[in-house]
């Protein structure tokens, strides 16, 4: 690993990870919170960490051969998108600031993390009681803001978050998008 997780991952763009347990509903929300950013003037990107193996290219295309041969990195590109294509090395849990460095070269407005729970980037957690998993909220210091059904949250273990901890309902979109798109332009401001 490149940098050590003790330490902040510094990124001129706003980096914010989306922390949960797997079911909470990660995707879900980023697929609402999306469309409603880039209207906000806050086009984000994604990246995604995948428990499983993937893969984006077809045995026997050109660029699958290109792979299989030892291009690496491989980048594939049409007139509607391109992908770039690298092996993790001896299958480890990729690099978060390579891929941080990868999609912060197109400049977007934000950087939105989903997964990499353990890495020192500030986030949002999602909680939902039913699942049964631990808080990470008053444990992970990087954690800016709790999103959970306030009636899943029994009120002793609300009163003992860190006071500074933003609080929102996990069903009101509008209120965690206003809060990402604050907290999003006061990272804007401290980087200048």
């Amino acid at each position: 690993m490149t940098n050590s997780r003790a330490e902040a991952l510094e990124c001129d763009i706003p980096l914010l990870g989306i922390a949960a347990w797997s079911g909470t509903g990660k995707t879900t929300l980023l697929e609402a919170l999306l469309p409603r950013l880039r209207e906000r003037g806050w086009p984000a990107a994604v990246i995604k960490h995948a428990h499983h193996e993937f893969d984006v290219d077809k045995p026997g295309k050109d660029s699958h051969r290109l792979r299989e041969a030892g291009a690496a990195p491989m980048m594939v590109a049409s007139g509607r998108r391109f992908a770039l294509m690298m092996e993790t090395p001896d299958r480890q849990e990729p690099d978060l600031p390579l891929l941080i460095a990868q999609v912060a070269a197109l400049k977007p407005a934000l950087i939105l993390v989903e997964g990499f729970k353990t890495w020192p980037i500030p986030k949002l957690e999602l909680y939902r009681g039913d699942h049964g998993q631990p808080l990470a909220a008053g444990i992970d210091p990087w954690v800016q803001a709790l999103a959970c059904k306030p009636e899943e949250m029994p009120a002793e273990i609300l009163d003992r978050l860190p006071a500074g901890l933003a609080r929102l309902d996990l069903d009101d979109l509008d209120g965690i998008l206003d809060w990402i798109v604050d907290w999003a332009a006061g990272q804007r401001i401290t980087k200048r």
